[in-house]
Formats: structure tokens, C-alpha cells, sequence
């Protein structure tokens, strides 16, 4: 159930908005055409004031496009403003928050909607979660040209369509192929915008790499083990999976990959230069079972790492 924020109270709620007719009534909108799905027009509508400032927890997938607005959202502890034109993706229970926006654009934009029950039965319903871009932090939004966006203003009209029409047996598949050509779109357009930052992500590279260095130069594996995705995307400033996605795209090889290769490469340099026991060489990488360091070396290498020292 949609719960009013009371800004009277100490301790900022939740409030859990778990349906399209809740998201409609934040907007102060009609009762939906579908149950399960949405486009909300930016132009047709706004948020209630009562809603500015509040955290929302969200029991759908929400695809948002801005354009030229003034304002900012929140996801977490960071901010992002929709100064320029911009998406972002936002999966259930993900919690952001809202502080209001003024339209400085004839057309501000729209938000797609859609509830997790109308993709559950098809093959989307199986592959969403492959768009890693909905677990992006806001501040990693995917700006679009003008041509990108008549692409994806195209589609959204072909699902309005379809809901608004007379439903028979063939709307429910014809909106999931268009949501799922949206996201594979969105999924181009990603790649592009890596491609065209390709010098700050090398310098993201870089930073990546100084960060493990000097992680096991001051010996904090000792102390919290093998430096995780996680942790390395806080230190970084973005999240972990749009670090993993983007050095994928400039080295072919993920976040969780860098690290591997990197502690293998320690490993290698203490199996040949010192006496210490391969439980040893595991526990001072950080790793809590040399079982599991000498599976991931095997991996690897393609030996066992007393196999790897004999051979050498």
C-alpha cells in the first residue's frame, strides 16, 4: 500500500510504491489502461509536492528519459541533476528520492513502467537481470543524442499504443518485444557512450590499478581480506557493476577478473621467490581457504601452484 510521507515525523520513511496505480497517484494521474505497465508523458504530468523530498521504494522497473529539466534525483548517497538530456533505469526495490523539477524543454520527457509480473512468464522475465545498467548508480545516467531518442520515442508510442487499444491475446508479447528492444537499444547506446569516453575510462583504468597496489602495500588484506568489486567501486566512486561493465568494454576483462589476475600474479612472484607454503602465500593474498586460492590459481595457469614452483 502507497504510505503519504509525514514530514512532521523525525526519521524520513520509506514509502513503498509497489503498483502502476501507485506510481499514477504520485503524479496525480487517472487510474492506468493496464494494470502492469505505463508510459507517463512528463508534459501531461508532475510530481505532488507532498511527494518532493521523499524516499520511494519501488516494486517495478522504471525507465526514465529527461530532457532539459531543472532538478535532481537521488539513488542512495548520491545525486544526480537533469540538466541535460539523460536515462536512467531503476529495477524493484531500489530506493531513490525526488526534490522537484521544472520543464525548460517542449517535450521534458517520459518514464516507462512496467511491474515484474508482466514479464515473469517470458524469456525477458529470465534475462532482465543481464541489463546489469539498472543496477548503475544514478550519477552513471546514458545520455542520448536526438536521433537515439526519436528511436526510443518510436517504441514508446508502440506500447502506448498497444495498451491503450482493445487488449487481445497478442498485446501482452508485443509490449515485452518492444520493452526488450528498448533495453537492447539502451544496451548500444551504452556501449557508444563508453566508446566515446574511452580516455577518462582509461584514466579509470589506471586509478583501478593503483588502488589494488597500494591496497596490498599498506597490507589491509591482512586485516579485510581480497579487496571485493564492491569496495572497489566505493573507492572509485561508482558502482560495481557499471566499474565492472565499463573496464569489460576497455580491456575485455571484468572487474572480478582485474582482481584475480592481479592477486595471480603476486602469487606467481611469491611462489618463485620465497619458501613460504602455499597456505601461506593464500593467507597473506587475503584469501580465508587456500583451497579456494589454489582452485582460482589452477584456473588460471592451468597447474596447481606447488606444480607452478616446481616447474620454475
Amino acid at each position: 500500500m502507497f504510505i503519504p510521507y509525514k514530514k512532521n515525523k523525525r526519521v524520513q520513511e520509506i514509502v513503498h510504491i509497489e503498483s502502476i496505480s501507485d506510481m499514477h497517484n504520485v503524479f496525480g494521474l487517472a487510474k492506468p489502461k493496464h494494470p502492469l505497465v505505463s508510459v507517463i508523458r512528463f508534459k501531461d504530468a508532475d510530481i505532488r509536492p507532498e511527494y518532493h523530498h521523499v524516499r520511494c521504494s519501488f516494486g517495478m522497473y522504471c525507465i526514465t528519459q529527461k530532457n532539459e529539466t531543472e532538478g535532481s534525483m537521488g539513488y542512495g548517497r548520491s545525486s544526480y541533476d537533469f540538466q541535460e538530456g539523460s536515462m536512467v533505469f531503476v529495477k524493484p526495490g531500489q530506493v531513490l528520492s525526488y526534490d522537484g523539477h521544472r520543464s525548460t524543454a517542449e517535450d521534458p520527457g517520459w518514464a516507462l513502467l512496467f511491474h515484474p509480473d508482466l514479464i515473469r512468464k517470458s524469456e525477458l522475465g529470465g534475462t532482465i537481470d543481464n541489463y546489469s545498467f539498472f543496477s548503475y548508480d544514478i550519477t552513471e545516467a546514458l545520455h542520448v543524442s536526438d536521433e537515439e531518442k526519436q528511436t526510443l520515442n518510436g517504441l514508446m508510442a508502440k506500447i502506448e499504443t498497444e495498451y491503450q487499444q482493445n487488449i487481445d491475446r497478442h498485446s501482452q508479447k508485443l509490449i515485452i518485444a518492444n520493452i526488450e528492444l528498448l533495453l537492447d537499444y539502451c544496451t548500444r547506446y551504452y556501449d557508444r557512450q563508453f566508446y566515446t569516453r574511452t580516455n577518462l575510462n582509461k584514466d579509470v583504468l589506471t586509478k583501478f590499478e593503483h588502488l589494488l597496489k597500494d591496497y596490498y602495500t599498506n597490507e589491509n588484506q591482512l586485516n579485510s581480506g581480497i579487496p571485493s568489486v564492491d569496495f572497489c567501486g566505493e573507492e572509485l566512486h561508482m558502482s560495481p557493476k557499471y566499474l565492472s561493465d565499463l573496464l569489460k568494454k576497455e580491456t575485455g576483462k571484468s572487474a572480478k577478473a582485474h582482481i584475480d589476475d592481479f592477486l595471480m600474479n603476486k602469487a606467481k612472484n611469491r611462489l618463485l621467490s620465497s619458501m613460504e607454503s602455499v597456505s601461506e602465500i593464500a593467507y597473506g593474498l587475503g584469501y580465508e581457504y587456500s583451497q579456494h586460492f589454489s582452485k582460482i590459481f589452477k584456473a588460471k595457469t592451468g597447474m596447481s601452484p606447488s606444480e607452478y614452483r616446481s616447474l620454475n
